[in-house]
């Protein structure tokens, strides 16, 4: 049977749907798209995200439904561009579009909308949803959920690899040569640039870093931006916008006396950065990394972070046969399988849960 994974990233810049096939477990993409928001409706996602907008009662539940009207667009736009009957389709897991992320305190949670119940009564499948809040009242981070399938598709035998998911958010997954996996986000990655980049450019993204190449790095704005406690945090860790937005950037003095083009260039090189010194300190002796999601596509980025890990290479999951774009997607259809079949789809060494869960809630199609 086909399972179809959905996720909206940190970035809000689009859903990203996959049709998987198993294969004795493996999963295999089979078709994929990414369908873009109504701009109205992700400048509402963002602002919720960023803490700009507070939400009533009434505006929550009509931008759950929304959300969740969007994702069944999505799985129905797939289906016709596969030629897939709704029939020859297990299930979809949806990831969701997470709003708030806060797994410690007193009273731990994270909140991913997108009402599942809108998307199996439109497109008649099954639903999976709701994967992140099991792992957090197990006393986990929720997150990161994808090291199971790096380590399914990406591990190498005999080698020490780390997996970099470069969205709004990094974060790598360590596949150590003893078989061992553990993971965690390592701060910013696209999140940041792309506000700054639609503040100032009116564009969603910094297309190929073209912007920051354009500004010169300032130390002493990256060195308050370092500095954040986040960064110092041990794993397992886990961070997201509500953390790292506008406002967090704006907190820093310094920001105000630069040419937006130099905060840029700042951006891209606390991105790297983090990135960098999270590899070398809990993946010495890696052979390479292998970067998947939107900031493969940012040469700069890419570049850069290939200068700082010298001499590990990094390179695309493309190189070995794995779609960058829709890793999460396809991560988001096993993890929906695995709900159905009972097991378990976190591994408590990345999230720090007290054991195996079984992730994600089902709301049936209608009969």
């Amino acid at each position: 049977m086909l399972y179809i994974g959905l996720i909206s990233g940190t970035s809000a810049d689009g859903i990203d749907a996959a049709l998987v096939r198993f294969e004795q477990d493996r999963p295999r993409l089979v078709a994929a798209l990414v369908h873009p928001w109504p701009a109205q409706l992700r400048a509402r996602i963002l602002a919720v995200a960023q803490d700009e907008t507070r939400l009533d009662l009434d505006a929550y539940g009509r931008l759950d439904v929304a959300i969740g009207q969007c994702f069944a667009d999505a799985t129905l736009r797939l289906l016709a561009a596969s030629g897939t009957p709704a029939a020859a389709v297990r299930a979809v897991g949806s990831h969701g579009q997470t709003l708030r992320h806060r797994p410690h305190g007193e009273h731990p949670f994270t909140l991913q909308v997108g009402d599942p119940s809108v998307i199996a009564e439109r497109c008649g499948i099954d639903v999976v949803a709701d994967f992140r809040r099991a792992d957090v009242a197990a006393g986990g981070q929720g997150a990161p959920l994808l090291p199971a399938v790096h380590a399914m598709l990406l591990g190498a035998s005999g080698q020490t690899r780390v997996v970099l998911n470069l969205g709004g958010i990094a974060n790598i997954t360590v596949l150590r040569a003893d078989g061992h996996v553990f993971g965690f986000d390592t701060g910013p990655a696209n999140g940041l640039m792309d506000a700054w980049c639609l503040r100032h450019r009116g564009t969603a993204y910094d297309r190929d870093g073209a912007f920051a190449q354009s500004g010169t790095v300032d130390a002493t704005l990256l060195a308050a931006l370092l500095a954040d406690p986040y960064f110092a945090l041990p794993p397992p860790k886990s961070t997201g916008r509500e953390h790292f937005h506008l406002a967090w950037l704006d907190r820093h003095a310094r920001v105000a006396e630069l040419s937006p083009a130099d905060v840029q260039a700042t951006l891209l090189e606390l991105s790297a950065r983090s990135v960098a010194e999270a590899v070398a300190q809990h993946a010495p002796g890696a052979s390479d990394v292998l970067a998947c999601g939107g900031g493969v596509h940012n040469g700069v980025l890419m570049q850069r972070l290939g200068e700082l890990l010298d001499p590990v290479r990094v390179r695309s999951t493309a190189e070995e046969g794995v779609d960058p774009d829709y890793l999460e997607a396809t991560a988001f259809a096993w993890l929906a399988r695995q709900r159905l079949l009972g097991r378990p789809g976190n591994l408590p060494a990345v999230t720090g849960a007290r054991g195996p869960r079984v992730l994600g809630a089902v709301y049936p199609a209608p009969v």
